[in-house]
């Protein structure tokens, strides 16, 4: 038989997970039940209570405030207890189960996934589902456990860690240079081909940070191909000899020790960018995830 403590806590776990999802069918399919237990439950957690704490539509759920002030100290009980387990079966318990992580194409492939044996050697039974695209997935919809983000990420209700901070450089082929001169100068880009990466939400061309009397300025070339969905398109028409591209140097480390590649206007080099992990601060992080993590963030901290 169940105790009172035990069902007023499922209740308290159906609330917290509809107050994540801001929906009654995604937070019955996160936690296996059907939708009407999902509401069941709330409907008697707000009776106990005697107050309202989600205001529904037939489009929304919504946080109530008197749910948003439960909902997070709910957040915060529920994390002791799952520490709390965790401490005292971990040690005792192989990690396991399936992490879900979305990273961006270049990152992914020259970066994040080359390092992954190594994860997998120290904890075989962690199974990874990795989304390996430049589409930025809705980590809490999607049911995504964390992503890998350039740039500074937003304050979103995501933790942020970072991994490391990455060069920007600008680089052209040896072809090209002989036949266009090597500019100087950032004022000198505009008499050469500058090839753009646009991105693909927007549409819109990439500028490039460059450092300019030792301050950081966004250059938009004026000519050039444009290119679109992959980021390493630049570096493939760069090394062909098409003209200038500004792009991540971990790109570009093998073009530039074999000589195919060459850097350019090395002192107004573009500014580096950060990548971090991110992950929702409103989910309690299972141990494989917690040490896919740790595991990230100390590799590149090398």
């Amino acid at each position: 038989m169940r105790s009172e403590l035990d069902f007023n806590l499922s209740q308290v776990e159906f609330f917290c997970r509809v107050a994540e999802l801001g929906s009654f069918t995604q937070a019955a399919s996160a936690v296996g039940v059907t939708r009407a237990a999902v509401t069941r439950a709330i409907q008697r957690l707000e009776a106990r209570l005697n107050v309202q704490l989600l205001a529904r539509t037939t489009r929304q759920v919504q946080l109530t405030e008197a749910g948003r002030i439960y909902f997070e100290q709910c957040r915060q009980a529920l994390t002791l207890l799952d520490q709390a387990e965790r401490d005292v079966s971990g040690a005792q318990s192989e990690p396991s189960g399936l992490v879900r992580m979305s990273l961006p194409t270049s990152y992914g492939h020259f970066r994040v996934l080359p390092v992954l044996g190594e994860f997998r050697a120290k904890y075989p039974k962690v199974d990874l589902d990795l989304h390996v695209s430049n589409r930025n997935v809705d980590l809490i919809a999607e049911n995504f456990d964390l992503a890998v983000r350039g740039r500074t990420p937003p304050d979103s209700g995501m933790v942020a860690r970072k991994l490391e901070d990455v060069d920007q450089l600008i680089v052209a082929s040896p072809a090209y240079l002989r036949q266009r001169g090597t500019p100087k100068a950032v004022a000198e880009l505009d008499s050469h081909d500058c090839i753009r990466f646009c991105l693909p939400s927007t549409g819109q061309a990439v500028a490039w940070s460059l450092r300019v009397s030792d301050k950081f300025v966004d250059y938009m070339p004026e000519r050039g191909a444009r290119c679109y969905e992959d980021i390493l398109a630049p570096v493939t028409l760069a090394r062909s000899g098409f003209g200038l591209a500004h792009t991540y140097r971990f790109l570009v480390e093998t073009e530039l020790a074999n000589g195919s590649l060459v850097e350019v206007l090395e002192t107004t080099a573009g500014a580096s960018r950060p990548f971090s992990i991110i992950y929702p601060s409103t989910r309690r992080a299972p141990l494989r995830l917690r040490l896919l993590i740790e595991f990230l963030v100390e590799r590149f901290r090398r």
